[in-house]
Formats: structure tokens, C-alpha cells, sequence
């Protein structure tokens, strides 16, 4: 089925208490964080979707509680000269996940069949081979044992104003928009062609899109948060290692009985 993303705006408000559902859900990816570490699996959670959408609040309360030495944030902007000399993957298979390792991306590889197909950074030829490029990248990933998880977190015009405008207004968050986001806001319809063409092209089987109604900030957190820890939990054992022999035994000479 196709995905449209005008199924994803109602804005509903989350029912519930929020703060302990953020709260259980975090304690939760902490305990799916260890997983990976022990069970040495490895993830990649892709962002992608508006400016404004709520990606970077998402991915701090996804990170809040995870040992930071084995996940990495990957915020990705236009590229490096050095990067545009290679071909336009190059750069993310410089930042994938070692083992037991999460690597999380805020804005991906989509930025091809995206912002530069709409911006004209890159050729028609290039943005129209970049949907099989793409899909081979992500099926290298999961063949090889990679667990990839990608969300588009989606907003109305009218939401997105509304946050433009209240980080024009605040002098703490002034720094998060710049003129590319009114350029974007002024090419929205090309946009929207653009992401329904990205879905039909690369919502696969193995690497399907999961699309957030980003409207309310709340309620958004918490479904990509338990859509996220879902998935994650389906690709790696939750079963907690047993403790060597020999460190039983050592500990228990330095230590007496623990339990």
C-alpha cells in the first residue's frame, strides 16, 4: 500500500500520563542498549522528514538514558569537499555502527532522492539511480547482520509555521533555522512528489518507512519511541548473559555471596 502522508496529521494528544511513559520507555531502550553490547548486535535508526518535525527531541529522549560510549548521533548536513569527491554513500559507510554499537542519523542517504533532487544538486540521473543504490546499501546492512530501523517524522504547513515562528521568537532557538528552511517551506509540493516517489521506491520489505504523525510533539515521541524499541527488540536477545565460571568464582572469594 502506498504510504500517504496525509494519514499522518491528526495530532492527537497522547492519553496517559507522559513523563511515566517516557520514563518506562527509556528505562526500556537502556535494557535494549545493554542487549546489543552483550549479544554484540549492531543498529541504525534513520531520521528523515520536515524541518521542524520534532527529530532532534526525538532522538534526545531515545538516547537520554544510553551508555554513550557505544551509540553515536550522526547529524548530516550538506557534504565536505572531500565527500563530494567520492560517490554520495561514501560518507555514511564512514560512520556505520561497529559491533555493539548504535549508530543513530538525523537526515540520511534520502537526502539524495530528496533535498538534491528538488534543489538540483543532483543530476536526474543521478537522484533516479540513487533509489536502487539506496536499497542495495540498506540490504548490504541487514544481510550482514545490521538491524535498520528508519522513521519519517511528518508535520502539516500550518504545524511547521507555527514552530518556524516560535524559534524566530525565542533567543535560544534562533540558531536552529536558517534561510534553507524557508527555502524548503516554498518548495513543499515538490517535496511531498519527492517523498511519495521515496516510499514507493524504498519502503521494502526487509527496510520499511515507519511514518510519525509529528503534530504533537508528545504523542510523537512516544510513537517513535515504541516503535523503535519494538523493533528493536525483535532483532536482538533479550536474555541476559550468564556469568562466567571463573568470575563466579573469583568474585565470591573477594566479594562472599551476593545474592
Amino acid at each position: 500500500m502506498a504510504t500517504d502522508l496525509s494519514d499522518y496529521e491528526l495530532g492527537k494528544h497522547f492519553k496517559g500520563d507522559y513523563r511515566e511513559a517516557l520514563e518506562k520507555l527509556q528505562k526500556r531502550l537502556a535494557h535494549i542498549q545493554y542487549a546489543h553490547i552483550v549479544h554484540r548486535r549492531r543498529a541504525i535508526i534513520a531520521f528523515e522528514g520536515w524541518d521542524a518535525a520534532g527529530k532532534g527531541g526525538i532522538i534526545r529522549r531515545l538516547t537520554a538514558q544510553w551508555d554513550p560510549r557505544y551509540f553515536e548521533v550522526w547529524p548530516i548536513g550538506a557534504p565536505t569537499p572531500e565527500e563530494k569527491a567520492h560517490h554520495f554513500l561514501w560518507r555514511f559507510w564512514q560512520r556505520l555502527p561497529p559491533l555493539h554499537n548504535i549508530s543513530v542519523f538525523d537526515r540520511t542517504w534520502y537526502g539524495r532522492v530528496a533535498v538534491e533532487r528538488v534543489e538540483g544538486y543532483a543530476s536526474e540521473p543521478e537522484w533516479r539511480r540513487g533509489y536502487d543504490e539506496i536499497n542495495a546499501f540498506e540490504a548490504q546492512q541487514i544481510e550482514t547482520g545490521t538491524t535498520l530501523i528508519k522513521i519519517f517524522v511528518h508535520v502539516t504547513q500550518e504545524e511547521q509555521d507555527a514552530r518556524l515562528r516560535d524559534r524566530l521568537s525565542h533567543p535560544w532557538k534562533r540558531w536552529k533555522t536558517g534561510l534553507d528552511d524557508f527555502r524548503n517551506r516554498a518548495k513543499r509540493a515538490e517535496y511531498l512528489d519527492a517523498y511519495a516517489e521515496m516510499f514507493a521506491r524504498t519502503d521494502t520489505e526487509k527496510a520499511p518507512w515507519i511514518v510519525i504523525d509529528g503534530n504533537n510533539k508528545k504523542a510523537a515521541r512516544i510513537a517513535a519511541l515504541t516503535a523503535i524499541a519494538d523493533r528493536l527488540e525483535a532483532c536482538v536477545s533479550m536474555q541476559p548473559p550468564e556469568l562466567p565460571p571463573d568470575l563466579v568464582e573469583t568474585a565470591r572469594e573477594a566479594l562472599g555471596k551476593w545474592d
